[in-house]
C-alpha cells in the first residue's frame, strides 16, 4: 500500500523493526557516510561500508573508527572499541552488499550518480531487503521510479555532523510500503534520534526551509544589510538557532547549497534562485569549512 498520507504514529513498542537490522550497509564513506556507519555501529549493528577505491576505503575506515573512539573518550558511549571495530567491514566491492538487510546510499547529490549507485545496490540485495537514500533534496519518487522494488525504498536524510545531530528526516515515496515507513521510525528511535516524517516534495521539509533562510541571509550580505557574523548572531540569539544560516552553509558546503538551490529553483520557482554572491564564492573555490573559507574564515 502506498503512502499518499503520512501513516499514523503507533506506540514505539508496536513498531515493526524497532530493533535495528543486524546487517547494515552504507555506500560512500565520506563525512556523511562515515557518520551514518558510526551511528549504526555504536548501536550494535554489523556495518559494511563500500567505497570507490582502496585509498577512499582506508580513509572511510579511519573516519568511522576515529568517531567511535571519540564517542568512548567523551563518555557518550559505553563499549569496547575493539569489539565495535570487529563489526565494521570496509570494501570496494558492491557484491558485498549481498545479504544486507538495509543499505543506505550516501554518495554526492548528483542525480545520475545516485541512480547508478542505487541500481547497483538493489540488484545485489534480497527481495525483502530495504534500500534508502541519504539525499537532502532529490526526489525520492523520481529515484524510486528507477528501481525494481520501489516499495522497499525511501529517503533517510541524516544531518551533519551525524553523531551530534538528533534528527533524521524520513522521506516517504508514493510507493514506499507502510511496513517500511513504520520500521524506519523504529530504526531512528533505536539510533537515539528523532524522526521527522514527510511525504516526498522538493527539498522535503528541512532542506526547503533551511535553504530559504540561508539564501535570504546571503542576499542581506550581498546588499550590505549586515555582516555575515551579525546576521548569524541575529538568528542564534534572537531565534535560538544553534548555528546561524551562513555558518551552517559553510559547514554543509557552499557547493552543496548551490546545487540544492538550483534544484529547488527548477522545481519551486525563482524564490529559490541562488544569489550571485553564492555563485561567485563557489566559482572562486570558497566552499566553506572544507576549503578553509566561505562566508567565514576557518583557518584561524
Amino acid at each position: 500500500m502506498g503512502n499518499s498520507a503520512l501513516p499514523a504514529n503507533p506506540p514505539a513498542d508496536n513498531l515493526p523493526g524497532s530493533n535495528l537490522p543486524e546487517f547494515v550497509g552504507v555506500l560512500g564513506g565520506g563525512r556523511m557516510g562515515a557518520g551514518i556507519a558510526h551511528a549504526f555501529l555504536i548501536k550494535g549493528a554489523n556495518v559494511l561500508v563500500v567505497e570507490r577505491d582502496d585509498a577512499s576505503a582506508e580513509a572511510a575506515r579511519e573516519r568511522v573508527e576515529s568517531a567511535a573512539a571519540k564517542s568512548i573518550e567523551r563518555g557518550a558511549l559505553d563499549g569496547n572499541l575493539d569489539e565495535m571495530v570487529s563489526r565494521l567491514t570496509v570494501t570496494v566491492d558492491y557484491d558485498d552488499f549481498a545479504g544486507r538487510q538495509l543499505v543506505v546510499e550516501a554518495v554526492p547529490e548528483d542525480w545520475d550518480l545516485k541512480v547508478t549507485a542505487l541500481r547497483g545496490i538493489e540488484e545485489r540485495l534480497d527481495d525483502d531487503a530495504y534500500l534508502a537514500s541519504n539525499t537532502s533534496s532529490l526526489s525520492v519518487n523520481g529515484l524510486a521510479r528507477e528501481l525494481k522494488r520501489p516499495q522497499n525504498f525511501l529517503g533517510l536524510h541524516f544531518f551533519n555532523p551525524v553523531p551530534a545531530s538528533t534528527l533524521i528526516e524520513v522521506v516517504l515515496g508514493e510507493q514506499t510500503s507502510d511496513a517500511l515507513a513504520r520500521a524506519a521510525r523504529g530504526w531512528v528511535q533505536a539510533l537515539g534520534k528523532t524522526a521527522v516524517v514527510v511525504n516526498d516534495a522538493p527539498g522535503f521539509a528541512s532542506s526547503r526551509l533551511g535553504v530559504a533562510i540561508a539564501l535570504e541571509a546571503m542576499r542581506m550580505v550581498e546588499e550590505g544589510v549586515a555582516t555575515a557574523e551579525d546576521i548569524d548572531n541575529a538568528m542564534v540569539l534572537g531565534y535560538k538557532h544553534p548555528t546561524g544560516p551562513l555558518r551552517t552553509t559553510d559547514i554543509v558546503g557552499l557547493d552543496v547549497r548551490l546545487g540544492i538551490a538550483e534544484y529547488l529553483q527548477s522545481t519551486l520557482g525563482e524564490r529559490f534562485a541562488p544569489p550571485q554572491i553564492l555563485r561567485d564564492k563557489v566559482a572562486r573555490g570558497e566552499l566553506g569549512r572544507k576549503t578553509g573559507k566561505g562566508f567565514f574564515d576557518w583557518n584561524g
